[in-house]
């Protein structure tokens, strides 16, 4: 049983999506999902280690620049862990579109992301036409 789940992950971790498939088809989702959760594990970890430095931060000890340093230092921590936060928001998404089975579709349109688009991209939600067009939006509102 061991060799056998041993294999199993091998060619999982050897598994590469192909249009030859059928789309999103159990093998391409199991591969998203696996992508996904060691992405969200790596944003854990990194995290954490932000918590790590913003807990044992001194802003104290030392001379003024010794201080403004720690003090920049703690401040671009802080940052850090707000964007990782939302991107684990964003990875928690995805998780949840490819278990009610809308992963990989855009929301606009309904039409396939894309295999290369989610491989380059795995929190896309829009197909390329679809974002192009909101980017426009967004343009076209800021131009306004």
């Amino acid at each position: 049983m061991i060799e056998q789940q041993s294999q199993s992950e091998q060619q999982s971790e050897n598994y590469r999506p192909t249009e030859d498939e059928t789309y999103m088809c159990p093998g391409h989702l199991a591969y998203f999902r696996h992508k996904l959760l060691d992405w969200r594990r790596q944003v854990l970890q990194e995290s954490q280690g932000a918590l790590e430095r913003i807990r044992t931060a001194r802003s104290r000890e030392g001379d003024l620049v010794d201080q403004g340093m720690a003090e920049s230092d703690l401040t671009l921590d802080l940052a850090n862990r707000e964007r990782s936060r939302v991107l684990l928001e964003q990875i928690d998404a995805a998780l949840a579109r490819i278990e009610d089975g809308s992963y990989g579709f855009c929301e606009e349109t309904g039409e396939e992301i894309g295999l290369r688009r989610l491989e380059a991209r795995p929190l896309a939600t829009l197909s390329i036409e679809a974002q192009e067009r909101h980017e426009l939006m967004v343009k076209r509102h800021r131009l306004q």
